[in-house]
């Protein structure tokens, strides 16, 4: 499956169960089942709008500013559609958490980093959270702020030239093995160099196909942003 996210019927507007709204970056590559833009990634039902425009690279970058009227009636349009909630394809849009927020109807999660606090204080005392993301190089202190996350949360990226990257940018085919075995050897490189993680975020909506791999090989938690659209979901409508 290659270019739009899946849609979903209309369930508000058949009577059914509401659904969970998701602004969606302006990309096209596979999106296989954990992936944040496919609906069967959701026990429950989710609406999608697209924000034509937005790249990954333009918003990992943050050159996004202009397109924050896009975003903010993307958020809009799928409270029209029925949706209880929000949540958007890219963890990197945390930096325009609190104007996205204050701009919409609907309770908006944008990023799987606004976590990060509350796992942190969940955890034994001396452990930390570890944040594996996209482009370290582009995660900075606006993107902590912008979800009252410490900004000095360890942080690993992806490679620059690895799979993650030539998939969601350079167009190459999906494949999981090498998806997997790049983002495990990115969290045990993380693991090493800060021994006292204690819980592992993924910053990156396209990560959690993984998520499961990970909490197997090396025992710890995995959030993600399925973790928190679940949670945001249940307290907005009471089902999941």
């Amino acid at each position: 499956m290659r270019g739009k996210p899946l849609q979903t019927m209309d369930h508000a507007a058949a009577g059914t169960i509401p659904p969970l709204g998701v602004i969606m970056l302006d990309t096209a590559f596979e999106r296989p089942p954990g992936d944040v833009g496919n609906a069967a990634s959701w026990p429950f039902p989710v609406q999608y709008r697209t924000v034509s425009g937005a790249t990954a690279r333009k918003v990992v970058g943050g050159d996004d500013a202009d397109l924050l009227d896009a975003f903010a009636a993307a958020g809009e349009a799928l409270q029209k559609q029925g949706a209880v909630a929000l949540i958007t394809s890219c963890g990197f849009l945390a930096a325009r958490q609190p104007v996205l927020a204050s701009r919409m109807s609907l309770p908006l999660a944008t990023s799987s980093l606004l976590q990060i606090p509350v796992i942190a204080s969940l955890l034994p005392k001396g452990r930390t959270v570890g944040v594996i993301t996209y482009d370290a190089a582009s995660l900075g202190p606006a993107h902590f702020a912008g979800v009252g996350a410490d900004p000095a949360t360890p942080v690993m990226g992806l490679p620059q030239a690895g799979a993650f990257r030539g998939l969601i940018e350079g167009g190459a085919a999906y494949d999981a093995p090498a998806l997997q075995a790049e983002l495990e050897a990115v969290a045990e490189r993380l693991i090493a160099e800060h021994p006292s993680t204690g819980a592992l975020l993924l910053e990156c909506t396209n990560l959690p196909p993984f998520s499961s791999a990970l909490r197997q090989r090396f025992g710890l938690p995995v959030f993600d942003i399925l973790t928190l659209g679940r949670w945001l979901y249940q307290a907005a409508c009471g089902q999941i």
